[in-house]
């Protein structure tokens, strides 16, 4: 983006969105935006395309570690916790068993579990707010009105402007040698 652009206060190209009618020109379009190198770009499709993940490039899902990582700090807090409040600060003997003695371990069952469960559902939203970079409250392809129906019928390749390899001429002209039925350049106001 031209710093002098930027200053003026005019509108500045933010994603360039090519539309395909079908989800397998769609893919093929994707092979070929990948092959091509760019890095910051997405496919927009109404259901999922299978081997699209492949296509692009995608790892799989960070979030399950994410999770796991919740779970055992529950697991281990509520276990610390308990120790604590039974063993040290507050000695309580049940059923004349002295604590923290394998014996009490069932009687710690649930709470173990449900910090477990707990702290779990805790990690999955927020890694998953996290890692899709939520909340991003507007998407500059919103702008489009052809967009609309990429929950409907259409299929969708966006190639957003902070890509190294950007450039408007040359990345329009590489979507329409894709044979896209619509390619278009939607601008944001700079902030």
């Amino acid at each position: 983006m031209d710093a002098k652009v930027a200053k003026s206060g005019a509108a500045v190209p933010a994603v360039i969105l090519a539309e395909f009618g079908s989800a397998h020109d769609v893919l093929h379009a994707a092979e070929k935006v990948q092959a091509a190198g760019y890095r910051h770009w997405d496919t927009h499709t109404p259901f999922p395309v299978h081997g699209m993940d492949r296509v692009m490039g995608l790892r799989d899902s960070r979030l399950g570690w994410i999770v796991l990582a919740f779970a055992l700090t529950g697991l281990t807090g509520a276990f610390v916790m308990m120790h604590w409040m039974n063993g040290v600060d507050y000695v309580t003997v049940v059923g004349d068993k002295p604590p923290g003695a394998p014996q009490t371990l069932p009687s710690m069952v649930p709470i173990l579990f449900e910090l477990t469960i707990l702290l779990s559902a805790f990690g999955a939203v927020l890694g998953m707010f996290g890692l899709n970079k939520l909340p991003r409250h507007h998407h500059p392809v919103f702008a489009s009105d052809r967009f609309r129906s990429a929950t409907d019928d259409k299929f969708f390749i966006s190639i957003e402007a902070e890509d190294p390899k950007f450039d408007v001429v040359r990345t329009r002209e590489l979507l329409e040698g894709f044979h896209a039925a619509h390619v278009e350049v939607i601008e944001e106001e700079p902030a």
